[in-house]
């Protein structure tokens, strides 16, 4: 069921349809999340309520050369090496699996567990919107399972909070050489990845590429810019990007030196991590009739290559963990305005504050407009509680040994759920999916089973 973020409305309708069709009770709030609530199994009536709790959106990602609606086609879903994958999109298993063990946790006969507050969100994606507007006095749970994790073998107890910052360079043109050559830098073929989950592991930032290359040479070339575009998305580190741009036709062929150095140079640099980056300078059909002002194409290639990108500071709490990153998310052109857009992280509110500020400053110097997103909280991790605990019982009984308890670099929805319900305790737990918010993203099939051991072993100790 297509379900981009903002675009909920035919999965809402499944899961009312849901409701209706297994006798249970369900709500739908002004925002539009879905509660969908199940008695307690006989003997388990007395127990605490226990919200399940997951949100139906999905990021929409698509190689370049794929054709794909996400508004109206369904993901192609196919099994490789025991993963579930999807051809050439986004796969949605963040946080559709969360969905699906619901769901099979709703309609299940056989399954001891208290009663169900099932808790699907909207907008978690794109701003936590259905987070955000919950309606405080609705939930009666005392436990929350967020199943929005992506780690076997791990359960999370705390989280970042995070901000966008927006910077918008109003468009001033001027006209175009007619003897220069109109051609396009591309980069393709990186990882991208979670900007929170994958901040850490080295991948390459294609905006943060693509216009490095351009500051480097300025000073060599009489560039004339068209159009710079890169990445989608605020929270998935820029798979993609290019810029139309067009240079003297007698420098053509020294351009074309420079870019092999800085391509050779850079693929060098990551070429652990980026083993399919593809840069590459290709001539266009079409001249440009006019460009983006010389000093406004300057000023938008060094903001975006001044201003900080990647991890900023570890934990001093927590060994190895992220403290606070931000992402060179995109840069578009939306009207009249070219908008560059990042996103910060913290565990730390004031040092995710402080870093938003400082890219407020750096944007503002080079002449942008520059607003901010309302942000949302982090999840301040609690070592221990009756909920932890369980989870812990049951995984080491199953499987063995110790379940890990982390924090999470990425945003959680659990921080804006506890200003609406302090009295909770959560947990955030799921099986392993790899390089979400990318079209290469992947669940392993052995850990959902896996998890769905953990997760009726431990609803029935509750």
């Amino acid at each position: 069921i297509p379900r981009p973020s903002k675009k909920e409305e035919k999965v809402i309708e499944y899961l009312i349809n849901f409701a209706k069709n297994n006798s249970l009770q369900y709500f739908q709030d002004e925002i539009g999340n879905v509660i969908i609530t199940k008695p307690a199994t006989k003997g388990m009536e007395n127990s605490p309520i226990t919200i399940l709790q997951s949100h139906i959106d999905m990021v929409c990602e698509k190689n370049s050369d794929v054709d794909f609606d996400f508004d109206n086609d369904p993901i192609q879903t196919f099994v490789e090496d025991g993963w579930v994958k999807a051809k050439g999109t986004t796969l949605g298993a963040d946080c559709g699996i969360g969905v699906a063990i619901t769901m099979a946790i709703l309609t299940s006969k056989d399954i001891a567990h208290p009663a169900i507050e099932a808790l699907f969100t909207v907008d978690e994606e794109t701003g936590m919107t259905g987070a955000n507007n919950l309606t405080a006095g609705v939930l009666k749970g005392k436990y929350l399972i967020n199943i929005d994790s992506e780690d076997e073998g791990e359960i999370f107890v705390g989280c970042a909070g995070g901000v966008d910052t927006l910077a918008s360079f109003s468009v001033k043109n001027e006209k175009a050489t007619s003897f220069f050559t109109p051609l396009r830098l591309q980069i393709k073929g990186l990882q991208g990845g979670h900007s929170g989950d994958d901040i850490n592991k080295g991948f390459a930032n294609a905006n943060r590429l693509l216009v490095r290359f351009f500051f480097e040479q300025w000073e060599n070339f009489k560039f004339e810019i068209s159009k710079f575009d890169g990445g989608n998305l605020r929270n998935a580190i820029p798979r993609e990007a290019y810029c139309d741009f067009a240079v003297s036709s007698s420098d053509v062929e020294v351009l074309a030196k420079a870019f092999k150095e800085y391509t050779d140079t850079v693929k060098a640099e990551n070429s652990t991590k980026e083993p399919t980056m593809e840069l590459t300078i290709e001539p266009l059909s079409k001249s440009f009739d006019e460009i983006l002002d010389s000093k406004l194409a300057h000023d938008i290639i060094c903001s975006m290559v001044v201003i900080p990108n990647g991890v900023v500071a570890m934990s001093q709490d927590i060994a190895n963990f992220v403290e606070t990153s931000t992402n060179l998310a995109s840069v578009k052109h939306i009207d009249d305005k070219i908008v560059v857009v990042t996103s910060q992280r913290s565990s730390v509110e004031s040092r995710k504050n402080s870093l938003a500020q400082v890219l407020n400053q750096l944007f503002t110097r080079y002449g942008a407009e520059v607003e901010h997103s309302d942000g949302y909280p982090g999840w301040t991790p609690i070592p221990s509680s009756e909920l932890l605990n369980r989870f812990c019982e049951s995984y080491k009984r199953l499987f063995g040994k110790e379940i890990a308890v982390k924090a999470v670099h990425a945003g959680l929805e659990c921080g804006l759920i506890l200003e609406k319900y302090p009295n909770l305790e959560m947990v955030s737990v799921g099986p392993t999916i790899r390089r979400v918010h990318s079209p290469d993203e992947m669940v392993d099939i052995k850990t959902v089973d896996m998890f769905w051991e953990l997760m009726v072993d431990t609803l029935k100790t509750l």
